[in-house]
C-alpha cells in the first residue's frame, strides 16, 4: 500500500476521533470543519515523521491535540468551546451509570475545566488509558494519574456543591 492510501486508511479509521477533538475546542460547525482541515493538514504534513513508536491512533490524538490546543493559543479571535453535552458521549454516559441528572452536572462541571484537563477528561471518556493520554498529551504516565486524581476531585467537590 502506498503512503498515501495509508494516510488515508487511518484518517478514515480515526475521522471519529478528530472530529470530537475539534468540536470539544470550537464552537461553530464552520470553526470545526475548519479546524478538522488544519488537523489534517498538519497529520499529512507530518506523516513522514511518523515512526511507528506509538499506534497510529495515538499519534494522530496527540498532534489533533497539539493543533487544537496552538490555533486557540494563536487565534486572534477568541474561540468559544462547545458544552460537552453537545457531543455523542452515549457509552460514556453509560460507563459512568449515574442518573441523568448527575450526569448533566458532571457535563456541566466539565465544562468550566481548562483546555488541557478537557482534553484529559476527553481521552478519559475515550477509554484511553494513563500511559496513552500521557503519549497523547506528552506527560509521564504518572503526571496523568496525578491531574486525574485532581480533576476528579474538583469535579467531585462541584458536583456535591450543588
Amino acid at each position: 500500500m502506498d503512503k498515501h492510501s495509508t494516510f488515508t486508511l487511518a484518517i478514515q479509521q480515526n475521522e471519529r476521533s478528530i472530529y470530537k477533538i475539534a468540536a470539544v475546542y470550537t464552537n461553530t460547525i464552520d470553526d470545526r470543519n475548519d479546524l478538522v482541515q488544519e488537523i489534517i493538514y498538519q497529520l499529512w504534513k507530518s506523516y513522514d515523521s511518523f515512526k511507528s513508536d506509538s499506534s497510529i491512533s495515538t499519534w494522530i490524538y496527540r498532534v489533533a491535540l497539539n493543533v487544537a490546543i496552538y490555533q486557540l493559543k494563536t487565534s486572534k479571535k477568541r474561540i468559544h468551546t462547545v458544552p460537552i453535552h453537545e457531543l455523542d458521549f452515549d457509552s460514556a454516559a453509560t460507563e459512568f451509570n449515574e442518573s441523568e441528572e448527575r450526569w448533566r452536572l458532571f457535563r456541566q462541571e466539565v465544562d468550566k475545566l481548562n483546555l488541557l484537563d478537557k482534553g484529559i477528561i476527553l481521552l478519559y471518556l475515550e477509554d484511553k488509558n494513563h500511559d496513552e493520554i500521557g503519549k497523547i498529551i506528552g506527560i509521564s504516565t504518572s503526571n496523568v494519574g496525578t491531574k486525574m486524581s485532581r480533576i476528579r476531585e474538583k469535579l467531585k467537590s462541584q458536583i456535591t456543591k450543588k
